[in-house]
């Protein structure tokens, strides 16, 4: 109701809490019309493209992804223009590298690699090669918008954020990736990880948008059959799918917690 009652025109939040916000108004009735939100300033986690679209179409707004972190200044270290073609990095006030995440060696220009910031700017607790454990890449072309700063793609994932299941590398933004392009499932979800046998398992917990397909068992097994599929594309292994009801997945008002391992309960 404040973005409502105050005519509110900027939504500054994590992609998951914009999601959620949209999801009350939606419930309370509020249209996106009745509401004036014109630009979004995401940041803090990482947002697919399919997960923007959904909150973008949800509100009727622009978004852009904003990158930074508490030990360096918070939000401002890089950011989006309007061409979304990746985040300027300030580089009057952040001196960016990438290198190996598990060497610690440069990476060539144009490689993935781990991102480390040196501030330029900062007094009192100033941060030389800062290791973020952010996986991305620098771009030195100019951008068609006519700023000159390097822009770093958006952030793949964290170096420890990093799954690694029957050994392959898989990263929460992939998963994310598919289920938000999937019709009939809402762009939240867990990721339960167990052992057994020495063996790694992946559950994936989704949200259906519509409750009613719980009880047509006929479409719900397709459905799923369909995120298993996907998921087993893009990732490269088979994951368990559970079809959890509308609004079941804990929201957060900070960064969303994606991940429940319980492989060290159970090492055997």
């Amino acid at each position: 109701m404040l973005l409502k009652d105050f005519g509110t025109t900027v939504l500054i939040s994590t992609p998951s809490y914009a999601m959620y916000i949209s999801e009350v108004a939606k419930s309370m009735g509020i249209s996106r019309e009745e509401l004036k939100l014109r630009i979004g300033l995401f940041g803090s986690e990482g947002c697919t493209d399919a997960l923007r679209d959904k909150i973008e179409q949800g509100f009727g707004l622009f978004s852009t992804d904003n990158y930074g972190m508490s030990e360096l200044m918070g939000p401002g270290v890089s950011g989006e223009c309007h061409l979304r073609c990746g985040l300027h990095v300030n580089e009057d006030h952040f001196l960016p590298e990438i290198i190996d995440p598990e060497t610690g060696e440069p990476r060539e220009r144009g490689e993935t690699g781990e991102l480390v910031v040196t501030t330029l700017t900062k007094e009192g607790i100033p941060l030389l090669r800062y290791r973020t454990k952010d996986l991305t890449r620098l771009n030195y072309e100019p951008c068609a918008c006519g700023r000159t700063f390097v822009r770093m793609d958006k952030v793949r994932g964290r170096s420890d954020d990093m799954l690694k299941i029957r050994g392959v590398n898989v990263f929460p933004s992939q998963i994310e990736s598919v289920i938000a392009a999937i019709n009939g499932i809402a762009p939240h979800y867990e990721l339960i990880l167990t052992r057994q046998n020495y063996t790694d398992y992946l559950e994936v917990r989704v949200e259906l948008t519509d409750a009613s397909l719980l009880e047509n068992y006929a479409a719900l097994d397709g459905l799923r059959q369909t995120v298993v599929a996907k998921l087993q594309t893009v990732l490269g292994i088979k994951a368990k799918v559970t079809l959890a009801a509308p609004a079941s997945i804990r929201r957060y008002e900070g960064k969303a917690k994606r991940i429940i391992d319980h492989r060290n309960e159970n090492p055997d």
